[in-house]
């Protein structure tokens, strides 16, 4: 390092001690942003002192869960990593997980997907996982061809990394492919079987990604993710490298077999969280996992004593009934809560809430492409209640999905809405970034998690 990575990272411990110790406060950023201040090169800096490599997850939807699998299960392993656990995944967040850099092993790095251009030419990871691309904060992200271009560019400026890509995306293959072109060393991995999932009513990445003809489906798992082909150009998923097969997927967790294709090896695994979203989650996890030494035992047991945390389908018990809160931030994330919401046979509630700050986008049209409508098909047997900065926009969604949709200002307000209902009827509180850590304090401070 030089003089001023030096300054740069000894100006950021200070700045976590006193964050930590004296204010105790979240320092996820900001020793980061002092540090990059500093040294606009220090990601590099502190790049050189991982003594294997970084491995960067990225996507729109699981990346948080993802990584901390990842990083839970190389620790299980006996490595050091170091991991922005709390997401924060923007350059300074990467900083600030790298600081305490000396004597790592390993670096297990989020990075949301425009900051990737910024992150990986500096880390140059051994390995990329991209999970999968959605439209999402549209007025910051644009359209998905943005985010396409960034993530090749990207690549491109670290030829050494391997990408390993969801295979069932066509959109994420698209990008894949120009990076295959470029000399990226690219590996992919998917559900290869049919779950007979019922079909999404806006679907994204229709077209072909090389000469936009629409692609045809053997199958798909859920949104535009499936055994996909065109037609004309002959653009298709690829053979998968990583396949998951007796796929079970549920609300009370997945189960299903990971099998290497290039060795043959096969491992069954399971977790108590759920959804076909976690299954490529855990997959991803599984094989980048295994690239950095982790052996199946090992990785099953970092699953087994995983937690879901930072409101990513955590459980809550508030005066004797349970409340599942998770992230939903666009179309596809909420599909699948619905679609996880939908299993749970039981009488329920519902609160979704929708803020437009700056990190969620203020754009909030895509709610007109959720699937709400399988919502109305509940009846009275489902409480759905509105809230957030944009409540009266969500009314009016339900209202053309035929739901009567009340509005609460809060999660005590939707617990009171709900008071008549029996205890053993849970409620289901959906949200979007801003509003994921109010809730999930809110529920803290009045009832118990579940581990």
């Amino acid at each position: 390092m030089n003089v001023r990575s030096e300054i740069g990272v000894g100006l950021g411990h200070l700045a976590r001690w006193g964050l930590r110790t004296v204010f105790r406060r979240n320092a996820s950023q900001l020793p980061g942003r002092i540090a990059l201040t500093v040294d606009p090169d220090i990601i590099s800096r502190l790049a050189e002192k991982l003594q294997k490599g970084s491995i960067v997850v990225c996507g729109t939807n699981g990346k948080t869960t993802t990584n901390n699998i990842i990083a839970s299960a190389i620790e299980a392993g006996g490595q050091r990593v170091l991991c922005n656990r709390a997401g924060a995944n923007m350059a300074p967040g990467v900083v600030a997980a790298l600081l305490p850099g000396s004597g790592a092993d390993w670096g297990v790095i989020e990075a949301d997907e425009l900051s990737t251009v910024n992150i990986v030419p500096e880390l140059r990871p051994k390995l990329m996982v991209l999970l999968n691309l959605f439209r999402d904060q549209l007025d910051r992200e644009g359209e998905i061809d943005r985010v396409q271009d960034t993530i090749a560019r990207a690549l491109a400026s670290s030829p050494e990394t391997t990408l390993l890509v969801c295979g069932d995306d066509p959109i994420s293959m698209g990008v894949a492919r120009r990076a295959a072109e470029a000399g990226t060393k690219v590996l992919s991995f998917g559900i290869a079987e049919d779950l007979h999932m019922p079909p999404e009513r806006v679907p994204e990445g229709a077209f072909c990604q090389v000469c936009g003809t629409e692609l045809v489906y053997d199958y798909r798992a859920y949104a535009q993710l499936g055994a996909f082909r065109c037609p004309k150009c002959g653009f298709a998923r690829p053979t998968l490298d990583y396949q998951a097969t007796n796929v079970h997927a549920g609300r009370s967790g997945v189960e299903f077999d990971a099998t290497c294709i290039a060795t043959g090896d096969q491992v069954h695994l399971r977790a108590n969280f759920g959804g076909v979203y976690m299954v490529y989650n855990l997959l991803a996890a599984f094989a980048a996992a295994t690239m950095a030494g982790v052996d199946p035992k090992t990785f099953q047991r970092a699953l087994d004593s995983y937690s879901p945390a930072n409101g990513r389908l955590q459980h809550f018990d508030v005066d004797g009934r349970e409340v599942v809160l998770n992230l939903a931030k666009n179309p596809a994330g909420f599909n699948q809560n619905i679609q996880l919401l939908l299993e749970d046979k039981r009488p329920k509630a519902t609160y979704i809430v929708i803020n437009d700050n700056y990190n969620d986008g203020r754009d909030i049209s895509w709610i007109w492409d959720v699937d709400f409508e399988r919502l109305a098909d509940e009846g009275k047997s489902l409480l759905v209640l509105a809230g957030g900065l944009r409540a009266n926009d969500l009314q009016v969604r339900f209202k053309y999905a035929g739901i009567d949709a009340q509005i609460a200002k809060d999660v005590s307000a939707a617990l009171e809405a709900a008071k008549d209902m029996p205890k053993e009827q849970p409620l289901y509180v959906l949200t979007n970034y801003s509003a994921l850590w109010p809730a999930k304090a809110e529920l803290e401070r009045m009832g118990k998690r579940h581990e």
